[in-house]
């Protein structure tokens, strides 16, 4: 029999950012991104541009470009890439923009898809036409 160790307490950090990293400032009392051991939980980002905090024009294919441009950036932070992501959950004020979304969505992964849900939802922050947030396994431990 071979004893075992305990297991080491995950290390829990909670980060916020601002602008000048490349991430919108946040709009209410949250954290863009919080780290337990080697996952990393990031908040839902909106298609917000760092240096304005305003809505990006140009409808939905452009927000759904900010929108991953934002998480990119947090991702980064820890080391990470979007080809990290464990899971992504998607939330569309129109399923009639799914396939739209679904084309610049891929084309931000270079690896195999992560597990995705997509939820329609009536409405979402700033008049956003998009939303996402990520669930992501930091390679090696990361940046801390």
């Amino acid at each position: 029999m071979t004893p075992s160790l305990p297991a080491a307490a995950p290390v829990r950090t909670v980060h916020s950012f601002d602008a000048s990293t490349g991430v919108p400032p946040q709009v209410g009392p949250f954290a863009h991104a919080t780290r337990w051991g080697d996952t990393l939980y990031v908040t839902g980002q909106m298609p917000t541009d760092p240096a304005t905090g305003e809505l990006v024009p140009g409808g939905l294919v452009a927000e759904t470009r900010q929108v991953l441009a934002n998480l990119t950036a947090v991702v980064a932070h820890f080391g990470a890439t979007l080809d990290d992501a464990l899971m992504v959950r998607v939330y569309l004020t129109d399923f009639g923009d799914f396939d739209r979304f679904n084309a610049e969505y891929r084309s931000w992964f270079a690896g195999p898809l992560p597990s995705r849900t997509c939820v329609g939802v009536t409405g979402l922050a700033v008049g956003a036409s998009v939303e996402i947030d990520l669930v992501v396994g930091i390679p090696g431990g990361g940046a801390r």
